[in-house]
């Protein structure tokens, strides 16, 4: 996954709203005609001096809301407002929507689609797109937890610190003390709208509570806050940076005096504030699990599915689908249980796969297994990597990594997620694997799963997309859920027809992988929609799939948290493999694999239906 959502980027709901939707998700499509890009077309003086005119409004709407948010200025690699953090207060959110609704009304004023070139075009879709989009979502703006047992920036905020903010000099290091200084505010705010929304009967599930107050009291355990001998999370990242740096002793000291005060005096109190208002609202709560409890909650879960699918589908139809696909799942399955040579039913299959009796399918749960499960999944890219040119013509430049969660958030993140790469090269692509338990991250998963975070999954797409050229910002950095892990689940398949999964327990892993994302479908919407219970929708998966009970708890924990976010890759994933289908129907031995990739990734991230306009037109000139 992205994260996504962050998932992802680490910055304000607000200022993603203004990047011209910049890392949300969209929902229908505009009824205009199919584009394609600008150098395929000849255009018109007319055009060309509008297309310039609009790409130019373009850059500056996005550097004004980039203006908007610090932290955003961080995740792109900038070092401006490098001690700030962004505000988080409910008026300025309600000012950034104010702002984008107003750029989309001087865009349709200023420029007219007809006279901008194809690329243009599509780029002004795009922009009306998302902000009709936020226009939709601006009743249900106060109804996404602000904090919740998956995400929140309780446990974002020191991520961001630890991951985002580098300290190459010593005013960088400053800048950091500045921040861990204006930790209090910052999560105050969040605590303010925290507080306002469960005023409202907004508010997670009783149990998730708990987990929210020890990530919490994970950060503010070990020095400075107590008298261990073990270093806070915190300070083990500022130490570790300053003692890189080029500077006197005497500043090094200096710096480590003022950091542990700033922890002191602004870190702890914050955390204390939100474990107070966790441990007084989880008295008062019950454990309903579903956004239906939420006020208007059934169209609240509408507009979600339609913002992460990018299609009208209903939570009936997406339920059915899943059903489905499940069932022809696990016929292909049964197919290879026969072929190892289990003598049981499907479901005893999945219970020897997740109980693991002989220890085949689990690296040991210490430190050196954890070593030796990232070398691997290290190795499985640099393998896939070695053979990029049977699949593409345009690959990244950015490099990727493998890292494991860190130990403060790897009880509550997901199993695996990447974060995408600084554009100006200053950090890699990070494919994150959490290792907290082994037992769930089994072997005979890593190959589809390393291909879905790393290479050709969402490194590929995601890295490509910010280093296209005369496209403008708010499309090399936005996102559509339903194509980012669309195309993340797609790059699972594409190394089968390639040789790899030889092991037939692999290739169960896969399979085992694509099941999980059809089980989705049927468990959010159950959640979600039927008010399935946490324990009704994990025993469906535990019946139904053979992932480890650990991450089946943690999955559905993260789904009840995420409303409609789970359903994207299944649904993502069918259309590219429809669009691939139709493309090898139409074209016969004409068919080129790697121009097909090319269009589906050369114009970043699109809502599904546009995707489906882009492939038809590559496909019509093709036959011409």
């Amino acid at each position: 996954m992205t994260a996504q959502l962050n998932k992802i980027l680490l910055v304000s709901a607000a200022s993603l709203a203004l990047i011209a939707g910049c890392g949300r998700d969209a929902g229908t499509t505009t009824n205009t005609s199919p584009t394609a890009t600008a150098s395929e077309a000849q255009t018109s003086t007319a055009e060309t001096g509008q297309t310039a005119k609009i790409n130019q409004w373009f850059e500056e709407q996005f550097e004004a809301s980039v203006a908007r948010s610090p932290m955003t200025q961080t995740f792109l690699g900038r070092k401006t407002n490098y001690d700030k953090w962004d505000n988080a207060t409910e008026e300025f959110e309600q000012e950034s929507y104010e702002l984008q609704m107003a750029a989309l009304e001087e865009m349709r004023q200023q420029f007219s689609l007809g006279k901008l070139d194809p690329s243009a075009q599509l780029s002004y879709r795009l922009f009306e797109y998302e902000a009709e989009q936020e226009q939709r979502n601006e009743p249900f703006r106060n109804h996404w937890y602000v904090f919740s047992n998956f995400r929140g920036p309780h446990s974002s905020a020191p991520a961001f610190l630890i991951n985002q903010h580098r300290v190459d000099t010593l005013e960088d290091a400053e800048a950091y003390v500045a921040r861990l200084e204006g930790m209090k505010e910052y999560l105050a705010q969040n605590q303010e709208r925290a507080e306002a929304q469960y005023e409202r009967g907004i508010y997670p599930p009783k149990w998730a509570f708990a987990k929210m107050i020890e990530t919490s009291r994970n950060i503010i355990s070990g020095a400075p806050y107590d008298d261990s001998e073990r270093e806070s999370t915190l300070l083990s990242d500022f130490n570790k940076k300053i003692d890189a740096l080029d500077i006197s002793d005497e500043q090094k000291q200096s710096l480590k005096s003022r950091a542990e005060q700033a922890m002191i005096n602004s870190v702890k109190p914050a955390y204390e504030a939100l474990i107070d208002m966790f441990q007084t609202q989880a008295a008062k709560v019950n454990n309903d699990d579903g956004a239906w409890k939420l006020p208007d909650g059934e169209a609240y879960y509408a507009n979600r599915l339609q913002l992460m699918t990018t299609t009208d589908m209903s939570a009936e139809a997406i339920h059915e689908l899943g059903l489905s696909e499940v069932a022809r799942i696990h016929d292909e399955m049964n197919t290879i249980k026969e072929q190892v040579g289990f003598d049981g039913t499907l479901q005893e299959f999945f219970v020897y796969m997740r109980e693991d009796p002989e220890g085949k399918f689990t690296y040991p749960n210490t430190e050196q297994g954890r070593e030796d499960y990232l070398a691997k999944a290290t190795e499985i890219i640099d393998v896939m990597r070695g053979r990029l040119d049977e699949l593409f013509f345009t690959k990244p430049k950015a490099e990727l990594i493998v890292k494991k969660v860190e130990p403060f958030r790897e009880k509550s993140a997901g199993k695996a997620f990447y974060q995408r790469p600084a554009p100006d090269g200053s950090r890699p692509g990070i494919y994150y694997a959490n290792l907290y338990n082994t037992a769930n991250m089994p072997t005979y998963q890593m190959e589809a799963l390393a291909y879905h975070e790393g290479i050709p999954g969402h490194h590929m797409q995601l890295a490509i997309m910010q280093e296209l050229e005369n496209v403008p910002s708010f499309r090399r950095f936005g996102g559509f859920t339903a194509y980012t892990e669309g195309w993340g689940l797609y790059s699972e398949y594409i190394p089968k027809e390639m040789g790899f999964y030889s092991d037939p327990y692999s290739d169960f892993g896969r399979l085992a992988m694509e099941l999980w994302r059809a089980a989705r479908l049927v468990v959010d919407t159950g959640l979600h929609d039927k008010k399935w219970t946490r324990e009704e929708a994990i025993d469906y998966l535990l019946e139904n799939t053979p992932n480890p009970e650990g991450d089946v708890v943690m999955a559905i924990e993260r789904y009840i948290a995420m409303p409609g976010q789970a359903t994207a890759y299944k649904i993502g994933m069918n259309k590219i493999l429809e669009l691939r289908r139709r493309a090898e129907a139409a074209l016969g031995e004409d068919f080129d694999v790697r121009a097909f990739h090319d269009v589906v990734l050369k114009d970043g991230a699109l809502p599904l239906a546009i995707l489906e306009e882009q492939v038809d037109a590559w496909i019509a000139k093709q036959q011409a």
